[in-house]
């Protein structure tokens, strides 16, 4: 397909079955290269510090035909594309894909109010709020992310690990075990948490800072929302729900590093972020109350504040939990494992389906129950959870037993266990049928993460990434590593 820098608007005369053939014949590995060399131009530029040519590479990606195809392709497969917004519209069929396309403009762009949904926090009886933008105005944020992802990641602090482009959790949780995990590292642990970080950023410091497109960014950001038939507007922060917030929200936090740095440059003080939630790890108490004063200056700055009874300055000696990890010196031997909350989601998770698989077949709850134990010991299986995992089998077989019972109350043990459970090898209890054995926890070897080079750019670096992903991929091949919705292209595309 040829690339077109000008947009393209819809024609009336194309027919749905015209608009399908276009669309089912696109080579998405010619689009991804031809948008992933843009997007190293604009790293480099940034990178060099060329804003006016940052600015006219961003406008030439936003403008680009291949772009908006993939701005529409991002939207239309990620897990929100069957949630419409207030206009109820969803893009389901390769027509009006297609059509969504050649529509995608800037040119008297105006971004409809956001729908408003409140979800559970887990764990917890409050709910957080998710703003919900219309298919168009979700296809607006990716094709704008795809020219803003490469700034980000090139001016991003580099120990920031949460919505990057090849950074994890488990990233995270490897560079404190660098920090702390020696007899002379530093011990006390600043725990910082934001509050509200997305709902109370700054406009004006988004629009000052931000480098795009200013009517667009404000259209992002000043379109209100709808709750209860009401239209509420925004006049700060930037919605949780949006796909360019988590960029936005990261580019507002970092330099959070630097200005640590530049305050305790002889000291053993380092500093973890993982989005809007971040430590400190600092030699004394004193120095880490400094670091919280530092810090509050510097989200003042952009109209933010830390929560008072989330940020605590912690001794390594007592242990924290962070990202769903504890980490603790337990006589002087730094030890991390799967936090408690971290089990008691798991074991509720278990629970509630099972609760809702009573009239399912054990096929349909086999299915249902492995992909959530191969992600939870897939984010552990790192850590110091050998004992966890086998206390979660136990916790399993007790949950599946009772499944069993409860579908056969007039039914004896044996035969309830003759008729679910077989063995296998040196195991007697394997839950499984014909087509399907459920997962153990304890199925997981644990190994130690591979940790990514702090300096490398995902655009400017791409082999070593696209190496290293391969590494992890041989090294558990069971494990789909997830990436950006803006993450690179295969190294064949």
């Amino acid at each position: 397909m040829k690339e077109c820098h000008s947009t393209t608007s819809t024609d009336e005369k194309h027919t749905d079955k015209d608009l399908t053939r276009q669309w089912n014949s696109i080579d998405w590995g010619t689009i991804k290269s031809t948008v992933n060399r843009l997007q190293i131009r604009i790293a480099k530029a940034t990178q060099e510090g060329k804003w006016n040519l940052v600015k006219r590479l961003s406008y030439m990606l936003t403008h680009s035909f291949s772009a908006k195809l993939l701005a529409i392709r991002i939207v239309t497969q990620n897990k929100g594309k069957r949630t419409p917004g207030i206009d109820g519209e969803l893009w389901n069929t390769a027509s009006e894909k297609m059509r969504a396309a050649m529509s995608l403009t800037d040119k008297q762009y105006r971004a409809q109010p956001l729908r408003r949904i409140y979800i559970p926090k887990p764990g917890k009886d409050t709910k957080r709020p998710i703003s919900i933008p219309t298919m168009y105005d979700r296809a607006m944020q990716a094709l704008y992310g795809l020219a803003l992802q490469p700034i980000a990641e090139t001016t991003a602090d580099p120990r920031s690990f949460g919505f990057r482009l090849f950074r994890s959790a488990q990233d995270a949780s490897e560079y404190a075990f660098k920090c702390v995990g020696r007899k002379t590292s530093s011990q006390w642990i600043l725990e910082g948490d934001i509050k509200g970080c997305f709902d109370n950023i700054l406009h004006d410091w988004l629009k000052d800072h931000i480098p795009m497109d200013q009517s667009v960014l404000t259209q992002f950001l000043k379109s209100g929302y709808v709750f209860d038939q009401t239209l509420y507007p925004t006049d700060k922060g930037t919605p949780q729900g949006g796909l360019v917030s988590p960029i936005l929200a990261n580019m507002t936090l970092d330099g959070l590093e630097h200005v640590l740095k530049a305050e305790f440059p002889r000291m053993k003080v380092h500093f973890i972020r993982y989005a809007d939630d971040f430590l400190v790890i600092a030699p004394t108490k004193k120095i880490a109350e400094a670091a919280k004063t530092i810090i509050q200056r510097f989200l003042a700055e952009r109209g933010l504040t830390l929560s008072e009874e989330k940020t605590v300055i912690t001794h390594i000696d007592d242990g924290f939990d962070f990202l769903g990890y504890n980490f603790r010196k337990y006589n002087g031997k730094f030890l991390i494992k799967p936090s408690k909350k971290s089990i008691q989601s798991i074991t509720d998770k278990i629970k509630t389906v099972a609760k809702k698989a009573q009239a399912w077949s054990q096929d349909a709850l086999i299915k249902t129950l492995n992909p959530i134990i191969r992600g939870w010991t897939n984010y552990h299986r790192h850590n110091v959870a050998k004992e966890t995992f086998k206390k979660l089998d136990n916790y399993l077989w007790t949950v599946t037993w009772q499944w069993g019972k409860r579908r056969h109350s007039d039914r004896g043990f044996r035969w309830i266990a003759n008729r679910y459970w077989k063995s296998e090898g040196e195991r007697n209890w394997v839950f499984q049928t014909k087509e399907n054995t459920l997962l153990q926890f304890s199925d997981a070897s644990i190994r130690r993460h591979s940790f990514p080079k702090l300096d490398a750019n995902p655009y400017l670096d791409r082999k070593y990434f696209l190496d290293r992903k391969e590494r992890m991929k041989r090294q558990t091949p069971w494990i789909q590593t997830k990436l950006s919705y803006f993450a690179l292209p295969p190294s064949n595309g």
